[in-house]
């Protein structure tokens, strides 16, 4: 048996496994392409989802070519299972990565269920990207596997026997039979951490996921997709600290063989208010206090030097560089690491950081003693640079702009400094703080509103469209019905809609300083159902939302980053944490049409708020 080097599975075929620390991504074709290891952000010792199987993986399925899969998660669980049905009989693969603090592991369970069916199994460790081959050796039936600070063990009943820099074997599952592999990362200069039963292990993590997914609030007939959307948002939160990667991954590309390649694995100020919102509307406050706690202390500090995104602990060096010896998603390059743009001037933050404490406040979480002094240093660096232009929401690496949607968010943050003098007595000149919001609202109506195209634009000066204003009546700055409003929808509809889905903006019309083109953003196509709903277009909101759950979902019920409207083709990063939010956030909005979408906008206290301050701890316990 030898390794035969293959192009990585579209990313629809991809499911997701994580502890809550790490998480990696098994095809529908049983490869594990994707670990990255003990952090999110650590070097990837599986990853050929970067380039080939000589980059590393994990394949674990039937020998048989003929052999057919069909998976599923468990119910109200990150654990994955896979039947695979043979002319010989049929077996099912349970993957996934214990929520424990005492180590990190990846466990799959082979269980025979029908007949017999013999598999194979090929490990192919590869660290540091793909670049490092470790050193492998054999210990007491243990597999072990070095370089550098890392060590992987492989405990398992299988016989691996090397072949070049890949260990492969073969063995058959009878009915009722089960043959376990568990890796297990360390530091190599520690002792491998003690070896738990593989079942004790499956029957621990599905206990714990159940009990976690079972407190998420009722959405209507969306409750299973906004739970399953909750479970992949609390997998990729990064328990010890709270924070929340946009992704686990990085440089899939949001174009087929494009450059537009980002690594996703760090947390987005951007996001802010979105994930907290949507966290609260599901009734888990706990962890939008730990999302809440992390905002804080990733910002804390000068306010100029913020950055409009940080590291899962709160590390501001995301210093970007490229990883040449990997080929890319199907030669999609250059393959980065780290992101640049975490060191550019975007405005829209200064409103999220704002937005997302106030609407705590509004939610019912505990009070930081210093969030309004770090507030009120935020405000005054505003005051400063609010009339630049920046790179905007987009993160545009072309010429700066006055972008509209960036003005709308800098109102955002005068707006709730005003609401948290008026609502919750903090010391403010509540005066300035109008006089300051009334300014940026007049700016923004007399520079961003273009009178010929009855839409707001872009930005200013430019007759372009985007799908970042779209947010406006989100944030409240205007009423969705507003007669300016209602055409900015239409020519959005005209010019950025494919297929039911939202671009974010036609590449063509502006120089975002990249080359080739990319999918529909699916965020904005959920923030247009939100916008539907707000102006009483609840039928056209309800079939959008559908569409987007139906067609942009795969058959386990992640998402991407993008999605192509003419191929059906998933792009970017995978799974991408604030589409997810943003189906919550939208089902809930659908859910409660009484008053629709209006939570952020309005700051109402959203249902079954805690009456007592919760702990902000949400990493999970031990077991």
């Amino acid at each position: 048996m030898t390794l035969s080097p293959r192009l990585p599975a579209p990313i629809a075929d991809y499911a997701l496994i994580g502890d809550c620390e790490t998480a990696a991504l098994v095809s529908r074709e049983g490869s594990i392409d994707w670990l990255c290891w003990p952090r999110f952000d650590s070097p990837a010792c599986f990853a050929a989802l970067l380039g080939d199987a000589s980059n590393g993986r994990f394949l674990l399925r039937p020998v048989s070519d003929q052999a057919r899969a069909r998976r599923r998660y468990v119910e109200g669980a990150l654990v994955l299972e896979t039947r695979w049905s043979t002319s010989e009989g049929e077996a099912d693969v349970i993957d996934f990565m214990p929520v424990r603090s005492a180590a990190s592991d990846l466990i799959r369970i082979v269980r025979g269920v029908r007949g017999s069916v013999r598999f194979c199994a090929e490990l192919v460790l590869r660290f540091d990207y793909g670049r490092a081959t470790p050193w492998m050796n054999r210990i007491d039936g243990t597999l072990r596997a070095i370089a550098g600070p890392d060590c992987v063990t492989l405990r398992t009943p299988v016989r691996l026997e090397p072949h070049g820099f890949t260990h492969c074997g073969a063995f058959d599952v009878r009915a009722g039979e089960e043959v376990a592999f568990e890796l297990t990362w360390g530091p190599s200069h520690l002792p491998p951490p003690p070896f738990e039963p593989t079942g004790l292990a499956l029957e621990h993590t599905l206990a714990w996921w159940r009990a976690w997914s079972g407190r998420c609030r009722a959405a209507g007939p969306y409750t299973e997709l906004v739970r399953r959307s909750l479970i992949t948002l609390k997998a990729l939160t990064y328990a010890p600290t709270g924070g929340i990667v946009a992704a686990p991954t990085t440089s899939l590309p949001e174009e087929p063989g494009g450059e537009r390649n980002w690594d996703y694995r760090y947390c987005w100020l951007r996001d802010a208010t979105f994930t907290l919102l949507a966290l609260m509307n599901a009734g888990y406050f706990e962890e939008a206090a730990a999302w809440r706690d992390w905002l804080f202390r990733a910002a804390a500090g000068d306010p100029a030097q913020a950055q409009i995104m940080y590291g899962i602990a709160g590390e501001r060096r995301l210093s970007e560089w490229i990883a040449p010896w990997l080929a890319g998603y199907h030669g999609a390059r250059p393959v980065r690491i780290g992101n640049a743009a975490s060191a550019q001037l975007q405005l829209d933050v200064f409103g999220e950081v704002m937005d997302c404490l106030f609407q705590a406040r509004c939610g019912g979480l505990p009070a930081h003693d210093v969030d309004w002094s770090l507030q009120q240093a935020l405000l005054d660096r505003l005051d400063k640079v609010w009339r630049e232009p920046d790179a905007g929401i987009w993160e545009v690496r072309g010429p700066l702009r006055q972008f509209t949607s960036s003005k709308a968010l800098v109102w955002a943050a005068y707006d709730r400094a005003a609401k948290s003098v008026e609502r919750f007595g903090v010391k403010g000149d509540l005066a300035a703080l109008r006089a300051r919001r009334e300014e940026v609202r007049a700016d923004l109506l007399t520079h961003g509103f273009d009178e010929r195209l009855g839409a707001f634009v872009q930005a200013y000066g430019g007759q372009a469209l985007d799908a970042s204003v779209l947010l406006l009546p989100l944030v409240g700055f205007i009423e969705a019905d507003d007669p300016r409003m209602r055409g900015t929808i239409a020519a959005i509809e005209r010019r950025l809609l494919r297929n039911g889905f939202v671009l974010r903006y036609d590449t063509g019309e502006t120089d975002d300083g990249l080359r080739g083109g990319e999918g529909a953003f699916l965020p904005c196509s959920f923030w247009l159902a939100d916008n539907y709903i707000l102006a009483g277009r609840l039928d056209e909101a309800r079939a959008l939302f559908e569409r987007l759950a139906d067609a942009a979902c795969n058959d386990v019920g992640l998402m991407a980053e993008e999605f192509d409207p003419r191929t059906g083709a998933f792009l970017g990063n995978f799974p991408q944490a604030l589409s997810h939010i943003a189906l919550v956030n939208t089902a809930f909005n659908l859910a409660r049409h009484d008053k629709p979408a209006e939570q952020r906008a309005q700051a109402r206290a959203p249902d079954h708020a805690p009456a007592m301050p919760v702990p902000a701890s949400a990493a999970p316990p031990k077991t």
